[in-house]
């Protein structure tokens, strides 16, 4: 069972642990936060073996050292739509940005995601029992 929530969540939680992860492809679609001893996922969850929708982490802005074994101070989202035409992509394109704070520095993740227009490209924050 898993329940999926809002990504300020990670507002005052201390994160020990971020892993990264490559579901499909050769990009990394999946980042996992160990806050206690919860396992939490950042994934798209349009099923992107479909071929209909594709997000990956484009970039990270900063050290994501900084954000372990310290408390999240500041947690938002911002998200921004490519409206640009690009060889091999899809009709839509979204750029979402993840930011996060501590008292030790600031990351950004980049998530880039394409579709046909019809699919989520935003990233999704799941607790799994």
């Amino acid at each position: 069972m898993c329940n999926t929530m809002d990504f300020d969540f990670f507002i005052g939680k201390t994160i020990s642990e971020i892993t990264k992860h490559k579901v499909m492809g050769n990009e990394i679609n999946e980042l996992r936060f160990k806050v206690g001893d919860d396992i939490y996922k950042m994934y798209n969850d349009d099923d992107q073996s479909s071929c209909e929708c594709s997000v990956w982490l484009e970039d990270v802005c900063g050290d994501l050292d900084d954000l372990l074994n310290t408390p999240i101070l500041r947690a938002y989202e911002a998200t921004k739509k490519d409206d640009s035409k690009r060889d091999g992509w899809d009709e839509s394109a979204s750029w979402t940005f993840y930011n996060f704070s501590t008292i030790k520095g600031s990351v950004t993740l980049r998530w880039i995601g394409s579709s046909n227009g019809f699919y989520s490209e935003k990233m999704e924050i799941e607790k799994c029992y």
